[in-house]
């Protein structure tokens, strides 16, 4: 048997699929500024890749804001309790139709490998991207701030793209975890509706 609870709000639900599509273009316009291929030519990824980044900056102050005034910034506390039991299920017991070891809920959304994982995006990754990100859109202001002489411009781009790699790996990996629930389509389901099937005798 299993039950409806109302999971993810309105504003979550917008602002999961507004950053996935901003990431998205992030992606493609970046590893085209990289050289890694040609699809609307460098000046035009540069453009639309620079302007993704602000507007997924002003996405995230609002989150941030919005994250808070809610008490929603509890759902990404990390916890190593029944971390191994997550590990397991997801190396082992998902193959053998194990019970998943975690309930949803709507003060627990997040189950612990998902919170430590959010936990490095945003300690690590996120400020690798992000520093590098700005050291590079503001390279022809190092003279004038007194920096061009310590920081280089190649050790900057080469920092970015591997926060590059890192986030596309982190979002190639979580799209595949969507596809891990009840059915193929269930998390996903409930990130457009907001409603998340979850079994009562768990």
């Amino acid at each position: 048997m299993s039950e409806r609870i109302y999971i993810y709000k309105r504003y979550e639900r917008f602002w999961h699929w507004s950053q996935a599509l901003l990431i998205i273009i992030m992606m493609i316009t970046g590893f085209e500024v990289h050289g890694s291929y040609t699809l609307i030519g460098f000046q035009k990824a540069v453009q639309l890749h620079t302007l993704a980044a602000w507007a997924l900056l002003t996405l995230w102050a609002f989150t941030i804001f919005w994250q808070f005034t809610t008490g929603e910034w509890r759902q990404y506390l990390p916890s190593i309790k029944n971390v191994g039991a997550m590990i397991k299920y997801y190396t082992i017991g998902i193959f053998i139709n194990s019970p998943h070891p975690f309930k949803k809920t709507v003060l627990q959304k997040h189950n612990p490998l998902q919170r430590l994982a959010y936990l490095a995006l945003l300690a690590f990754i996120s400020p690798l991207i992000w520093g590098t990100g700005i050291f590079y859109l503001f390279y022809g202001d190092w003279a004038q701030l007194g920096i061009d002489q310590n920081l280089s411009l190649e050790w900057v781009a080469t920092l970015h793209v591997l926060g590059a790699y890192m986030i596309t790996a982190f979002f190639f990996i979580h799209v595949y975890l969507t596809t891990t629930g009840h059915t193929i389509f269930a998390h996903i389901k409930a990130m457009i509706t907001g409603w998340e099937e979850v079994d009562e005798h768990h």
